[in-house]
């Protein structure tokens, strides 16, 4: 199925930032629908000034206001009616976060039958009567659909299949108002509509006019939860016949969600504080049982990992469910070694670093170098401790979106743990800019080799690794040729209590020759390769890559 893009911006008396949010959409490529939902002065002029079919943005105004749920109906249509397949819905207020799209486009893209939304990911911004109200949301959807799918169905932020969307509206009642985001999901999952979560960070910004009413709105849920229980009950063989099974996502690693809530790593951190590593240890034990039984896609990755690594190894059976469970546990432990390392539990005597000598003599240089590591092992035990040991400041350049949760936690107990951690989606000019500054004031710039870009142009390799080629960046080897320094490979492995350091030179300098740069980029990367294999067939239980890591497009 061919798709085509555009977005859907309803607003009513939002004008702050629709501009902004407007362009921004814009420069992503996306035509953009605004529907002024009789918004008053002077969002009314502000949305009108917009409109400009030249470059693709059509405001369109209903006189009176109608209700979002009419606004984005009429969006819809629109937009069917121009030839569009499917439409984002963003909010005009700018609350969500737009690096998060590319992701949303790219889960839409490989289901184009799936309703992919937002699940937000909240700072300290939110009001807390907002999130009470939405646990209860998500508790009378989960009895409505009889699913877990749905985890969040509140979230502005999401691309609809506009064939489907329409056919619902069309054929049912709807609610027009607050009530329309939850029940349109509902409705459509009823339908066999799968529904595809995928995390996005939500910040509620200074000066937000809230639509919401109280009371009115209150009711509208209410009444509308009321509605869909009965509906349900009464509809109950074809709901059950119909329930879209969960599309796999594996091969997509930055859309695996954030699994755990927020409180949970709570309690989790403040058990640790109060009662140290061990109890917390054995309190996280049903805590990762829970997650292994209920991970079917972490499951099967750490299936197919393992069965490569058993044929490596001459084994003949197959990895069953006790191995499955050690690699969990393993990906536990890390983090509880994370916490600790950031808590000060973790101590210089902790280290063996096998190349000490050598290793030291770069820290000594005082020169900026460029560093390769993984999921392989825990890297930040060496981050944690890098200002103990030495005066080098570590910079970790990564994809961050998929564990906001964790991170939040770690930064509470202590602000250094994402001080020198910056968020990036794709290796372009932008952030060569920011590499080359760091490397001339003498720091360390991390970077994962094993992770392929989030957007934009995917240059990729495919180099043997474990018995099958599996798809690694060259971002990161051209960024290097480029930045024209030191380049190495950085591993933390975990031995008993104790932390094994694997520093090794890939190059002095990356050269990619213009004639032969295909060539020199796979032999570049295949060093890289070489050592990752290495040190996974040594350690295969720290590897912490949760997704299809063979699969042809991650």
């Amino acid at each position: 199925m061919s798709v085509k893009f555009c977005a859907i911006i309803p607003s009513h008396n939002h004008y702050l930032v629709i501009e902004n949010v407007a362009n921004g959409l814009r420069e992503k490529g996306l035509p953009v629908f605004i529907i002024d939902d009789g918004s008053t002065e002077p969002t009314k002029s502000t949305i009108a000034a917009l409109h400009n079919p030249d470059e693709n943005i059509i405001v369109k105004r209903f006189d009176e206001n109608q209700g979002k749920g009419c606004a984005v109906i009429e969006g819809f249509r629109i937009a069917f009616e121009a030839g569009y397949s499917h439409a984002v819905q963003v909010d005009a207020d700018g609350q969500h976060d737009a690096s998060a799209l590319p992701t949303l486009l790219g889960l839409a893209k490989d289901h184009p039958e799936a309703l992919i939304s937002g699940q937000p990911i909240y700072d300290e911004t939110i009001p807390k009567s907002r999130k009470i109200a939405r646990w209860f949301t998500h508790v009378w959807v989960w009895i409505e659909t009889l699913s877990f799918q749905i985890k969040d169905s509140m979230c502005g932020y999401r691309v609809y299949p506009l064939k489907q969307s329409l056919a619902v509206s069309d054929e049912e009642t709807i609610g027009q108002r607050m009530d329309f985001d939850t029940e349109i999901m509902v409705r459509l999952f009823w339908r066999g509509i799968p529904t595809i979560m995928t995390p996005v960070k939500v910040t509620y910004p200074e000066n937000n006019t809230s639509n919401f009413d109280i009371v009115a709105d209150n009711i509208r849920i209410t009444k509308m939860h009321t509605r869909l229980v009965f509906n349900m009950l009464y509809r109950l063989p074809s709901v059950l016949k119909n329930r879209p099974k969960k599309p796999q996502i594996a091969s997509k690693w930055a859309t695996i969600d954030e699994r755990g809530m927020t409180w949970g790593l709570k309690f989790l951190a403040t058990t640790y504080k109060a009662l140290g590593y061990n109890v917390c240890w054995w309190i996280m034990q049903p805590i990762l049982l829970y997650f292994f039984l209920t991970g079917g896609v972490q499951r099967q990755a750490s299936k197919r990992y393992f069965e490569k690594i058993y044929a490596l190894q001459g084994r003949k059976d197959k990895p069953g469910l006790l191995q499955l469970w050690s690699h969990t546990r393993s990906f536990g432990r890390m983090a509880l070694d994370k916490f600790s390392a950031w808590m000060g539990k973790v101590e210089i005597k902790d280290l063996i670093i096998p190349n000490e000598k050598e290793f030291d003599q770069v820290i000594k240089s005082d020169k900026g170098v460029l560093v390769f590591t993984s999921h392989l092992g825990n890297v930040e035990i060496c981050r944690a401790l890098s200002k103990r040991r030495s005066k080098i400041k570590i910079t970790v350049f990564a994809h961050t979106q998929h564990a906001v949760k964790f991170n939040q936690i770690l930064a509470d107990y202590n602000p250094d743990a994402t001080l020198d951690v910056v968020q990036v989606n794709d290796m372009g000019p932008a952030t060569a800019i920011e590499l080359q500054e760091r490397l001339d004031r003498g720091e360390w710039v991390v970077i994962a080799g094993d992770r392929t870009p989030v957007e934009g142009q995917k240059r990729l390799s495919y180099i043997p690794f474990l018995g099958k080629e599996a798809p690694f960046s060259q971002g990161p080897m051209i960024l290097a040729s480029l930045l024209k320094c030191p380049v190495f490979s950085l591993h933390c492995m975990k031995e008993r209590d104790k932390f094994r350091i694997i520093f090794e030179k890939i190059s002095d300098q990356i050269i990619l020759p213009r004639k032969t740069r295909d060539e020199a980029l796979t032999t570049e990367i295949t060093k890289y390769v070489h050592i990752l294999e290495r040190n996974c067939r040594e350690y295969p239980l720290q590897w912490y890559n949760f997704f299809d890591f063979w699969a042809e497009d991650q």
